[in-house]
């Protein structure tokens, strides 16, 4: 079937917390509804990157409760009455097959889904756009062809350990200038030897979270490898469009399988005999995670050991430096590789090459039941 007979949406999830942008990622103000990059909100430009494809009315966004309220106002008209509230958390897996029962509802049938974070970046959205049709025409499988799931994935720059890998095998199945393979493997996060083995090989790419492929498909795969799930949001999705589905959605949804999509239906549809079902599609789209305040300087910094500041600031003696603090006039002396971010309640202050520990401060303020600073 072509997908020019199948509609296109899209899935946005947009539960995270994104903790390791504390102080100014929230529980009500996470992320993915900040500006961390640019003028725009992270999800602002998510919407704005799939405008090409995806009209606002066709996007589907899923959160929760905490962030709905601020979500919503940042959303296209359009697409406030797409959004999804998950009761509890329960990873990706839940959250890709709660949308997916809602399309297939709102549709009366199949459709294409493209699955996207929040909190992304993409340097060349031009390419992005591209990228988004090769995945969905060949996520959308011919007659008599076994189902496709695509996932998109990044060339590996570093040994990074931080990243779940794709290994590739065989020939690339798409038309000239458009790669597409089968997937051999999936791994999370390896060590620091294992990664350095991958990027050496050639043959592993960073999993960039992004997947392509039909309605049934999914809820196919879903059936197969997460039964009791699938049965629960079968039942679910009886109520939609009724009175009763805010209750069924906070009865059913608890006791749905916490896991993600990538362990519970890519790995092990990858893994099952038959032909392959699973395919990868390398994207160089500058893309990056922005998964910490140093990896926002990296990306704004022009050269080694430039100080960047959000507002207006004077140095001396004092080199590769972050500061957010916009509303203040900052001065740095004989200081290097700091992150220094201002809200009106909180102070961080940390070394670059420790970034990654605010996510380890912020499960200390939970421990101590700091409410007022998450």
């Amino acid at each position: 079937m072509s997908n020019k007979k199948l509609t296109v949406h899209a899935v946005i999830l947009a539960g995270g917390r994104g903790t390791r942008f504390w102080p100014r990622s929230r529980t009500r103000t996470p992320k993915q509804l900040l500006n961390i990059l640019g003028k725009s909100t992270m999800l602002q430009q998510t919407v704005a990157r799939l405008r090409p494809l995806v009209p606002p009315a066709r996007i589907w966004t899923v959160t929760n409760a905490e962030q709905e309220s601020a979500l919503r106002k940042q959303l296209p008209a359009v697409a406030r009455a797409r959004v999804l509230t998950e009761p509890v958390g329960r990873n990706t897996a839940a959250a890709i097959a709660l949308a997916a029962i809602h399309i297939r509802h709102a549709m009366k049938g199949d459709a294409l889904m493209a699955v996207q974070p929040a909190d992304l970046y993409i340097g060349q959205p031009q390419r992005f756009a591209q990228i988004l049709r090769t995945a969905l025409d060949f996520a959308s499988d011919a007659p008599g062809e076994e189902p496709r799931m695509v996932v998109l994935s990044i060339p590996p720059t570093r040994p990074e350990t931080g990243y779940g890998y794709i290994e590739r095998m065989g020939e690339s199945l798409g038309a000239p200038g458009q790669d597409i393979f089968a997937v051999r493997h999936f791994t999370e996060k390896p060590d620091a030897a294992t990664a350095q083995e991958y990027l050496a090989s050639g043959k592993f790419q960073w999993n960039a979270g992004m997947f392509f492929w039909r309605v049934s498909t999914f809820l196919d795969a879903l059936k197969s490898f997460l039964p009791e799930t699938h049965r629960a949001l079968e039942i679910l999705a009886g109520h939609i469009g009724k009175r009763s589905y805010a209750a069924a959605l906070k009865k059913i949804y608890p006791k749905l399988e916490n896991i993600s999509v990538d362990y519970a239906i890519l790995e092990r549809a990858t893994s099952s005999p038959g032909a392959p079902r699973v395919f990868v599609l390398p994207a160089d789209m500058g893309w990056s995670d922005i998964g910490s305040w140093d990896a926002v300087y990296d990306h704004l910094a022009t050269h080694p050991g430039e100080n960047v500041f959000a507002g207006p600031a004077q140095t001396l003696d004092a080199e590769g430096n972050f500061v957010w603090s916009p509303g203040k006039f900052v001065a740095a002396i004989g200081v290097r590789d700091l992150i220094v971010v201002e809200t009106p309640d909180a102070l961080l202050l940390c070394p670059r090459n420790r970034a990654q520990d605010v996510a380890k401060l912020v499960k200390a303020l939970e421990a101590r039941k700091e409410k007022h600073l998450l």
